[in-house]
């Protein structure tokens, strides 16, 4: 006589329904009471009811901006001494205010009231446009170091030019530099796992993941926040930042069919100098506490860690008035402080602003001040790359395109490679300049660098720049634009519905 089995196959059935359906409304629910941007809160929700169990996990995975544990132990062990320091950076040079547009100074105020580091005067700043100029530069650097190369990229890569730039640092630590590079886990990974690391590393290169994941720790903390940052300080006085990465255009994503990748940095020095040295020395404590750097001395020594980092008050070189805004993401998810920024810089133009991003997802805020301003009359101009490397963020950005041409903005295509520079210039007076893309992910993921340049000198060479990539760009019109088939609009509106979380 068979056995009576309540648990046939109906009941497994009904049971996985219950417990996806109890999974999709327990996490939709989270993501409504987390509060966020509307566009970004539907995204998630699309996702997570349009797929089953895979969306919940996506969420999981990818839906709050949770740091390590042990990093945020750090950054609150840290943070006493870190704002100690900057509450005297105002002493070091503070800027005359007359040398900053009279409509850019409550920019200057915001930007130090959310970053706490205000604009410094007295500094000399080198526009370095060309993937030439930006290695020699650095390569010029580190064979000059005396006492300290500290460096940290999102990608750095072998091959090339950069092969000289590695022998370089293992001839500097040879030498008795100490040498310090700060490498995202992702971005740089097969350099971290190359055996031309290891070989740095035992000539006494000191060499660290940032922000290291893996399957199981993605659970604990999101995989995908990044550490995007550029910057090069050496010797404590002489520093580099842009949008550049540790790679020669001539050998990096060759295979990627979008060309060589257009990138532009600059060289500075002068007192905003100090501001690079303690944000890299802060972003290397947070991962790694090296010799006699433990928590009680970075608490309660400044000068101590001043030392070990190479942070030191710095002569003025120049006259050029500039502000570092370090940005990423932290314990408020709704900390917006560069897309802020970013939108009182756009609001501010009277009579132009030009942008140049490869990756160009706007949510509405900064949609809609873009067409406000043009609408306004201010001639605006964004360049982008024709070809790009993802194809979500070309069909996401190209769904946007028609409000921004009804508005008047002006599009205009690269076509010299992948236009990689993430520049801004306002009325030929303001500049800024960095890492940070003009998406989401720039806005509330990564950890990026920005320059603000309150200067009309350098503002008129950047200018050039851009012009020089106007010339190599053709101007998409209403009517092109328009031409473009049915489905291709159907793709751009269906990446459109995911663009806030890319």
């Amino acid at each position: 006589m068979d056995s009576f089995l309540p648990f046939e196959g109906p009941f497994y059935s009904l049971l996985i329904l219950a417990v996806d359906l109890l999974i999709r409304i327990g996490i939709s629910l989270r993501v409504i009471m987390r509060k966020r941007a509307w566009s970004v809160t539907v995204a998630w929700l699309v996702v997570i009811l349009f797929i089953p169990f895979a969306g919940g996990i996506c969420y999981l995975l990818f839906g709050e901006n949770r740091l390590p544990g042990k990093r945020i132990e750090r950054a609150k062990l840290s943070y006493d001494t870190y704002m100690f320091w900057l509450q005297g950076l105002k002493n070091r040079a503070p800027v005359n205010i007359t040398d900053i547009s009279t409509r850019f100074q409550p920019m200057q105020r915001q930007a130090e009231a959310l970053v706490g580091i205000p604009a410094l005067g007295g500094n000399c700043i080198e526009l370095l446009p060309s993937p030439e100029l930006i290695i020699n530069s650095i390569l010029s650097g580190i064979e000059s170091a005396t006492s300290t190369c500290h460096l940290e990229f999102y990608i750095w890569e072998e091959g090339g030019r950069i092969g000289a730039v590695n022998d370089a640092i293992i001839a500097a630590a040879d030498r008795g530099t100490v040498c310090r590079m700060l490498l995202d886990s992702v971005g740089s990974r097969d350099f971290l796992n190359s055996r031309k690391a290891r070989e740095m590393e035992a000539a006494g290169v000191h060499i660290q993941a940032s922000l290291p994941t893996g399957i199981l720790s993605a659970f604990f903390s999101r995989a995908d926040i990044r550490n995007h940052r550029k910057i090069v300080v050496i010797d404590g006085h002489t520093a580099w930042t842009g949008s550049q990465n540790m790679v020669d255009p001539d050998c990096f994503k060759k295979d990627a069919g979008v060309g060589n990748w257009i990138d532009v940095m600059a060289r500075i020095t002068g007192p905003v100098v100090e501001t690079l040295a303690g944000t890299f020395f802060s972003d290397w404590f947070l991962e790694r506490e090296r010799h006699n750097l433990h928590s009680s001395a970075i608490m309660h020594d400044i000068t101590k860690a001043q030392k070990a980092g190479d942070i030191r008050v710095l002569e003025e070189t120049g006259t050029v008035p500039i502000q570092f805004v370090p940005s990423g993401p932290g314990p408020d998810p709704n900390a917006d402080t560069i897309r802020n920024l970013l939108l009182t810089a756009i609001y501010s133009a009277r009579e132009s602003i030009t942008l140049t991003t490869p990756y160009f997802i706007p949510g509405e805020p900064l949609l809609v001040s873009l067409k406000s301003v043009a609408e306004q009359g201010v001639k605006v101009r964004i360049i982008l790359p024709r070809t790009n490397d993802s194809t979500m963020v070309h069909y996401a950005s190209r769904a946007r395109w028609s409000e921004l041409l009804r508005a008047g903005v002006e599009l205009y295509l690269f076509s010299g490679g992948l236009l990689h520079s993430k520049t801004i210039t306002v009325d030929g007076e303001l500049s800024l300049f960095g890492s940070v893309n003009l998406d989401m992910r720039s806005f509330w993921l990564n950890f990026e660098a920005t320059l603000f340049i309150y200067n009309r000198t350098f503002t008129e060479r950047l200018l050039e720049l851009q012009q020089g990539y106007l010339e190599q760009s053709e101007l998409l019109t209403w009517e092109t634009f328009q031409k473009r088939g049915t489905f291709e609009r159907f793709k751009e509106n269906v990446y459109l519905l995911v663009s806030p979380l890319l």
